[in-house]
């Protein structure tokens, strides 16, 4: 073979892995994205759930709440469904600190309430997690120097953080500076 069939030969191989490459890269953005469809959509229905617990707390049990606190959550209830200030996040963290202060004070209860709503703010958190892992890896693959500069998928925004306060740390085993060792 001459030089110029070497050459030419070269050029196709490459240009065959850049597509295959830019093929598989397309493919997982796409995975991804619909990742971070699904995660959100399991935040959201959490969040939702978590209002409406708050709401029912608010309504139906105002003497073990006690009126101050019933009218504070009340509130927060109706900013996270139309957050006048456009930040959700903002919201849902009065809405979680409000949730918070309430749940060792409550004995009037029912058992079965206190227990849903504990579980409903451990799903909170596992939703919050699980939807920024799958925006972290999203933007992680858009932000390298490759797909960058073949600009795939340029025309759909970054994803977005959902940052609010959890107490997820008390699930997980992971404390502020002592979390669980690789072995």
């Amino acid at each position: 073979m001459t030089p110029d069939a070497w050459l030419l030969l070269t050029a196709a191989v490459v240009v065959v892995l850049l597509a295959a490459w830019v093929a598989w890269t397309l493919t997982r953005l796409g995975r991804l994205e619909a990742r971070v469809e699904r995660a959100r959509a399991a935040l959201d229905a959490q969040l939702h759930r978590r209002a409406a617990l708050a709401e029912l707390l608010c309504r139906d049990h105002v003497a073990a709440v006690g009126e101050e606190r019933a009218a504070r959550l009340a509130a927060c209830v109706r900013e996270v469904r139309s957050p006048r200030s456009g930040d959700r996040e903002l919201a849902e963290n009065a809405l979680g600190r409000e949730l918070r202060e309430l749940t060792g004070d409550l004995p009037e209860l029912p058992a079965a309430l206190r227990a849903d709503l504990a579980e409903t703010a451990m799903r909170v958190g596992l939703a919050r997690r699980f939807y920024n892992d799958a925006v972290r890896d999203t933007v992680a693959l858009r932000t390298r120097r490759l797909p960058g500069l073949l600009r795939l998928h340029a025309a759909r925004p970054l994803p977005r953080f959902f940052d609010i306060e959890d107490d997820l740390r008390e699930v997980t085993g992971s404390a502020a500076g002592g979390g669980r060792g690789r072995s």
